[in-house]
């Protein structure tokens, strides 16, 4: 059902994304409010028909109980940090665009979380100014 081409098309129509390479594969990064590019999903499957989102462990944990033939976390590390393997030819594009969506949001909202919390530390960590006598 699905290809690489298919995840593709679809990451690049998500706002504010740009195709770039991590570690020799595709990946697909969205800008986010601290103005820095951030990873939301990888081709770095491609050759054996697997991309890769960015989920909440929530979320991986409901994508694969509702669709197993579709998702399953990534080995090790990575996925006990939420990357999920999307299983192309398993995945129909609504399911694709879906998975690519949260995944986008994912990043978007966690950095804007990041720069929020930044901007409060700096508000309540400022030192009054010396009182001249």
């Amino acid at each position: 059902m699905g290809t690489a081409n298919d995840f593709r098309k679809l990451a690049l129509s998500l706002p504010s994304v740009i195709e770039s390479s991590h570690m020799n594969h595709p990946d697909f990064r969205v800008r986010c409010a601290d103005n820095k590019l951030r990873i939301f999903a990888t081709l770095s499957g491609e050759a054996i028909g697997r991309g890769v989102v960015n989920l909440t462990l929530d979320q991986q944990a409901a994508f694969c109980e509702e669709l197993p033939d579709v998702f399953s976390p990534v080995q090790g590390g990575w996925g006990r940090m939420g990357m999920t393997y999307v299983h192309l030819e398993a995945a129909t594009e609504d399911t694709l665009l879906g998975a690519l969506t949260t995944a986008h949001r994912n990043v978007v909202a966690k950095s804007m979380e990041k720069k929020a919390a930044k901007s409060t530390a700096r508000k309540t960590t400022r030192t009054p100014a010396k009182i001249k006598r």
